[in-house]
């Protein structure tokens, strides 16, 4: 069955009625589909300068409003997998993302991604900010900011290299000896990359190794296109590995390590054993 793709645009003339109506007036949606479009992110409001997501369902339209509607059943009807709280520290928090589920939303929706997971799941309930994003396809720790202040102090360690981020990796063939540490330094689209990888242990079975990495840059596919590119591709790599797996992205961010910029000393955040990819 063909799912439906429906994008509205509304320039209010009059006010008095509420997005929910005149949405599905426009569009020939439901009610019902339309509000369930505004909790999962897919709806817009334009007032004045400033465009943002419309959650409320009850809000009354003024004149001079602009209401925009992204609607795609293959988006709206996807379910993503929990993501488990690793440690709530008020004004952040730190979160196990699972495979599939996005850093960030897009104009069509944002359930799917983390950080509105946690504005729905956290307790007390709280906005949360991102503040630095992991691939889709990989899994691991991430950091989501509570406050603005948070979002801002974290983001700048971050820009510092400030925060420590270790991941584990699955990758195919036999890497170099435990007590090497092999030192990836490409260019990604034209911009300075580093990577550094040692092996953990290797299986002759399965001709597959595990990796500890850490990098000193965060480009996009940065850990999957260096790795590729020595001959060495991450298990589960649709778009840079050269063979078909059955298993998902074995790529982790298992540590974060970094002295807290709201004064509340150092912190170490590790993934539990089970969480971990493993040969």
């Amino acid at each position: 069955m063909c799912q439906q793709q429906i994008e509205t645009h509304i320039d209010v003339a009059v006010g008095s009625d509420t997005a929910v109506n005149l949405l599905a007036q426009a569009s020939g949606l439901s009610r019902q589909r339309i509000k369930s479009a505004m909790q999962k992110g897919a709806v817009w409001l334009t007032s004045g300068k400033n465009t943002r997501r419309l959650r409320r369902q009850a809000k009354t339209m003024k004149a001079g409003d602009k209401l925009h509607l992204y609607y795609d059943e293959s988006i709206l009807n996807a379910e993503p997998l929990p993501a488990q709280l690793i440690a709530d520290e008020g004004a952040y928090s730190v979160w196990y993302k699972p495979y599939g589920m996005f850093s960030q939303g897009s104009k069509w929706g944002d359930h799917c991604t983390l950080y509105r997971w946690a504005e729905q799941h956290l307790t007390p309930q709280r906005n949360a900010f991102i503040v630095h994003r992991l691939d889709r396809a990989a899994t691991g720790l991430v950091l989501l900011a509570h406050q603005k202040k948070a979002a801002t102090a974290l983001a700048n360690l971050f820009q510092q290299r400030a925060i420590n981020k270790r991941y584990m990796v699955v990758v195919h063939g036999r890497f170099s000896a435990a007590d090497t540490v092999t030192t990836i330094d490409s260019e990604i689209d034209g911009r300075q990359a580093c990577t550094h990888a040692k092996l953990i242990e290797y299986d002759p079975e399965s001709d597959r190794s595990l990796l500890d990495i850490t990098i000193e840059t965060g480009r996009k596919h940065q850990i999957r296109a260096h790795l590729a590119g020595i001959g060495f591709p991450v298990v589960g790599d649709r778009l840079h590995g050269g063979e078909v797996d059955a298993e998902d992205l074995q790529l982790t961010a298992y540590h974060l390590s970094f002295a807290c910029p709201l004064g509340n000393g150092d912190k170490l955040y590790t993934l539990p054993s089970h969480l971990r990819p493993t040969l």
